[in-house]
């Protein structure tokens, strides 16, 4: 395989840091001219979309990192900051660095915005899911398209409603490559009681890293309005959301409506 080499190690570094970091070519390395510990952690990332490392698995420590590398141990911790900062590996006081999951408590609403009024999402419990459907098709140009597919590829289309407290909150249609997600059925769905994502990540091998979303107020069609129990015309949150692997790769595209007369829409800026 031919290889890339990019920058030579921080001035910091010790003496067995005198060669180069390398990259295979063809990956997403970010350009030569990047401090050397944003090149290690594309390094690491490379390592976990192969699935070197899986979700909820401990990653080397810092010292075998440095070594793997031929970097400072203080290069590796500073890649790995960053990491940790993007919700994409976990430190543990005594225990070490593990790779992010969905399946963690704290994280599994990481990426519902919803809120209901007591502002505490954890007080409503898990929310109970009704598959309304499951089923695979051609891909349409506006589906393929932020999916980075091509009109007619293989996708699976899953509807679904989700209820908290009993009370329909939410109607999602979700659109996923078909390769990645080859087997994945309605029964399964249905089956699984944890997160989605974390069903995701281990059948399927795919984890959500990161997600873009659009909003709008729309009013209820007849369809949606006797889904989610409201009246047509009845206000509600229309979101868009494509949540990516790693490298940036979209992996399901995300459409929701969303009840919000005991609920609001919660998002932090920085």
């Amino acid at each position: 395989m031919a290889t890339t080499f990019l920058s030579p190690p921080d001035p910091a570094s010790n003496a067995s840091e005198a060669g180069p970091v390398a990259v295979a070519s063809g990956a997403s390395a970010t350009p030569a001219f990047s401090p050397l510990y944003q090149q290690i952690k594309v390094l690491i990332l490379q390592s976990l979309q192969a699935g070197e490392w899986k979700p909820g698995d401990p990653i080397p420590s810092e010292m075998e990192l440095a070594a793997r590398f031929r970097v400072s141990q203080g290069t590796v911790r500073k890649a790995i900051d960053e990491l940790a900062a993007e919700n994409l590996v976990v430190r543990r006081q005594g225990k070490g660095t593990f790779v992010a999951t969905h399946a963690e408590q704290h994280v599994q609403y990481r990426f519902l915005r919803l809120m209901p009024d007591s502002g505490d999402l954890q007080s409503e419990g898990p929310a109970e899911r009704q598959i309304i459907n499951c089923k695979r098709l051609r891909a349409t140009a506006d589906i393929a398209r932020p999916l980075a597919l091509r009109t007619g590829d293989a996708v699976l289309q899953l509807r679904r409603v989700l209820a908290f407290q009993g009370a329909p909150t939410i109607l999602e249609d979700v659109w996923l490559p078909g390769g990645p997600f080859k087997g994945l059925t309605a029964e399964r769905l249905a089956t699984h009681r944890g997160p989605m994502y974390a069903l995701f990540e281990t059948e399927f091998g795919v984890r959500m890293v990161r997600a873009e979303e659009k909003i709008r107020a729309v009013a209820a069609d007849v369809a949606s309005a006797e889904l989610l129990g409201v009246t047509v015309g009845e206000p509600l949150l229309s979101v868009e959301r494509i949540a990516y692997t790693y490298n940036d790769m979209p992996m399901e595209l995300r459409r929701g409506l969303y009840r919000t007369d005991g609920h609001y829409y919660s998002n932090k800026l920085s």
